[in-house]
């Protein structure tokens, strides 16, 4: 790579040489964990340590040049720019999200305006009826006519239908009053949510810029690597991985974790590993490629049940279980800012879309720092 030191001939070939013995048990870990599939008996839940080197410990490289980034630095470099564009896609997906429910509210609002203005005319043409019927009467009020009437029988039924007619105009009044006041509520209410889907666009807009402008600065500081660095950067990720799930599951974390899948949560990990190999695309919910979040919210709703959009939604939306009693279909949500997601599919695994130039694949679960586990059947 450009800019990263590099080790002397005749100790690159031991090196190599030391590498390759030691990563071999590593290696073939790690195509367990990324195989397409559930299998039962998979390596997450008990790993097997690295062997022992085969060859003869040879000396150390030398350390990097003043000023000179190792690969594993800039790992953690790339790993940190994909996580802030984690942080803003999360953001980008949540001002998405209530953008759309804005418009579907306006679009709502809208037929309430529309069947409002169509009561308010028909009310209007049943005053104005009633208005034309007295003309035709003579323009004189129903009580004066019968006040004046000289049969006792016509007065009684005049009095009733007096009565009636007198209620069925305060009715009709009251009808149009409280139709004028919904529709000026409905105008208030959609000024109000324009400003809100305004602000939602904005916001969308300033995530969707950070997003682009830190994935393209961790693909520009990856297109500097050669084809072996490359190579060599996947297997520095598998092994930091590797690390992580092996330290948690040393603390005991799956020792009493045996949940077993509701139906529900069957369909929804068959759904999520049906995806295994399709690429990651922030703000993507499927068919062809997903993010994180879009993938769980997606395998749910395949599932029968929709839940959040986002992980922060995820997390603070749905019912949080403990660890020890995850189950299979359970979405465990990563890092304190909740900016990451993936499916518990059972030994010690998870499946998950894991950030741009990724596939959808099978991982440990505890090969990220774990949050908290939330439950969408519970």
């Amino acid at each position: 790579m450009r800019g990263l030191a590099r080790v002397p001939g005749g100790t690159m070939g031991a090196a190599r040489r030391r590498r390759g013995a030691s990563s071999l048990v590593l290696l073939c870990t790690m195509a367990i964990l990324t195989a397409p599939g559930l299998a039962t008996g998979i390596a997450y839940a008990a790993p097997a340590a690295p062997a022992a080197p085969a060859a003869p410990a040879a000396p150390a490289a030398p350390l990097p040049e003043p000023g000179v980034k190792s690969l594993e630095q800039v790992r953690k470099e790339i790993e940190d720019l994909y996580r802030q564009a984690g942080t803003a896609t999360d953001a980008y997906n949540l001002a998405e999200a209530e953008t759309k429910a804005q418009s579907d509210k306006i679009v709502e609002i809208a037929r309430l305006v529309v069947a409002g203005k169509e009561k308010i005319a028909d009310l209007k043409n049943r005053a104005g009826a009633a208005a034309r019927a007295q003309y035709r009467s003579g323009g004189m009020p129903p009580g004066a006519q019968l006040a004046l009437s000289d049969d006792p029988n016509h007065y009684l039924d005049g009095a009733g239908r007096l009565r009636q007619g007198e209620k069925a105009a305060s009715n009709l009044l009251s009808e149009l009053g409280r139709t004028q006041a919904d529709l000026e509520r409905y105008a208030q209410e959609a000024s109000g949510r324009w400003a809100i889907l305004e602000a939602n666009r904005v916001k969308s807009e300033e995530s969707k810029k950070q997003v682009e402008e830190k994935i393209k600065a961790a693909e520009e500081l990856e297109s500097k690597l050669e084809a072996e660095e490359k190579a060599r950067l996947i297997q520095l990720e598998q092994e930091a991985q590797y690390k992580a799930q092996t330290a948690w599951l040393s603390t005991g974390a799956m020792k009493d974790v045996n949940g077993a899948a509701t139906e529900a949560g069957k369909r929804a990990v068959q759904f999520a590993t049906a995806q295994i190999g399709k690429p990651y695309k922030w703000g993507a919910v499927g068919p062809s490629s997903f993010d994180c979040s879009g993938l769980t919210s997606q395998a749910w709703l395949a599932a029968g049940r929709g839940i959040p959009r986002t992980s922060q939604e995820q997390l603070r939306l749905l019912p949080k279980v403990a660890l020890k009693d995850m189950r299979p279909g359970d979405l465990i949500i990563y890092f304190d800012d909740a900016t990451h997601v993936g499916m518990y599919v059972g030994d010690g695994a998870m499946v998950h879309a894991p950030r741009p130039g990724r596939n959808v694949t099978l991982a440990g679960a505890g090969s990220m720092p774990i949050k908290a586990v939330v439950r969408p059947d519970a």
